[in-house]
């Protein structure tokens, strides 16, 4: 065997990923990350030394709170209205400006916030992300039996997780997403379809993330989840009505209908949008064929996924393969975003300990690792017209599809598998 086979070979086996290296990689990439945030922030004022606005997505959700505060419906959804409201708010903001595009409910999330000063109040939204990606984590890492020694190297990859960083230096609310997605979790894992439900409804916030589930939970019939969902749902709506009143509602569904008429607004950087829609609008300058391919692809990762569902394997790999869809086929996903992937990855990582001597492990370990580390580049490697991340997130969604390869055999674990599923 030649040396460049010898190494190869290495590279490929699960001995590669020692616990050191993957301490050592994390760690080093969490310094790097935290360090260059921590520095950016030491600039006064609300600018940062790249003379980005310190938590810049926040600005939308600030103007939102003061909306709530003011009880000014009409607003909502008043694109200009709310560039002169956010220039008012915020002292020396200039010329940031996003589309409103959130249901009207939202808005009263950041109602708390919106009485501090912008950045007292982003700061605080940043420290309750914080907390919500803790208490994920630590969940889903509690229920992990294969983790349970790897409380330290659990931190460290948490904190390192570029998806982590870019939620709270863009000042994103994605950590509510992944607070629902757990819930549903831990609803399915206890048997509690309903109540899976009702979390799985608070990503009515961000309905793009909840495609997947549409699809997926119709197909397989489970209808006390889907209620759950509706019934989330019909709150957040009756809520909405019942603080601005139902014109803010039509207002919503109108400003829907016109999406498409100001996307531009909406994805102004493809580099940091990662779903298969955002793959192929970087590959190819035909939107037309650009949009079929993406149907198509999304098509497939959604037959692959009911396929996953209605399989014997364990709960947490088929929630993971879930997770992985989800953010596949999510039209609209951001680099934040991502961050709904930190429990596929720890699902995933307790099946691997569990299944050392299975020879896909290697593959699987290097796709975890690429999963996790390649969206920071994204905008590196804009020039090259490929978000190389993608396809990686395509190969570890067919890694944990039975029959893709070979199935997944459950060494070390117990058989629960959540809900009883036909043969």
């Amino acid at each position: 065997m030649s040396k460049l086979s010898a190494l190869r070979g290495l590279a490929l086996s699960p001995s590669f990923f020692t616990r050191k290296r993957v301490r050592g990689h994390a760690t080093l990439l969490a310094v790097i990350l935290w360090s260059f945030y921590a520095v950016s922030l030491t600039h006064p004022g609300l600018r940062d030394w790249l003379g980005t606005v310190k938590g810049a997505d926040f600005v939308h959700e600030y103007v939102l709170g003061k909306i709530a505060l003011e009880r000014n419906g009409p607003l909502l959804y008043d694109y200009q209205g709310q560039i002169q409201l956010s220039r008012r708010a915020i002292p020396g903001l200039g010329d940031e400006s996003y589309l409103p595009i959130y249901a009207p409910q939202v808005s009263l999330i950041y109602l708390p916030f919106a009485v501090l000063p912008y950045l007292w109040a982003a700061a605080l939204w940043a420290l309750f992300s914080a907390i919500i990606y803790a208490a994920c984590c630590y969940a889903v890492w509690r229920s992990a039996a294969n983790l349970q020694g790897e409380g330290s190297t659990i931190v460290i990859l948490a904190l390192a997780l570029p998806a982590f960083f870019n939620l709270i230096a863009f000042g994103q609310n994605s950590a509510i997403a992944l607070g629902a997605f757990v819930l549903t979790y831990f609803g399915w894992k206890s048997r509690k379809p309903f109540l899976a439900g009702m979390a799985l409804g608070l990503l009515f916030y961000k309905p793009q993330l909840g495609i997947a589930a549409a699809v997926l939970f119709p197909l397989t019939l489970e209808w006390r989840l889907i209620l759950g969902g509706l019934v989330t749902t019909a709150i957040q709506l009756g809520i909405a009505w019942a603080y601005y009143g139902k014109h803010s509602l039509l207002d919503y569904f109108h400003a829907l209908r016109n999406l498409g008429q100001n996307a531009g607004l909406l994805e102004p950087k493809l580099d940091q949008m990662y779903s298969l829609r955002s793959f192929w609008q970087m590959l190819l300058p035909w939107p037309s064929v650009a949009f079929a391919l993406y149907l198509a692809s999304a098509v497939l990762v959604l037959a692959l996924l009911y396929k996953t569902w209605r399989s014997p394997e364990l709960l947490s790999l088929r929630y993971a393969a879930f997770l992985v869809a989800t953010v596949l086929v999510d039209p609209h996903l951001t680099t934040y975003d991502l961050v709904v992937l930190a429990p596929a990855f720890l699902l995933i990582g307790d099946w691997i300990l569990g299944n050392r001597a299975d020879a896909r492990v290697g593959k699987t370990m290097w796709l975890i690792y690429l999963s996790y580390a390649l969206p920071l580049f994204g905008p590196a490697i804009r020039d090259l017209h490929v978000q190389v991340a993608v396809p990686v997130f395509f190969l570890l969604f067919l890694v944990l599809v039975p029959g893709s390869s070979r199935r997944m055999r459950l060494q070390s674990f117990s058989p629960d598998s959540g809900f009883d599923v036909p043969e």
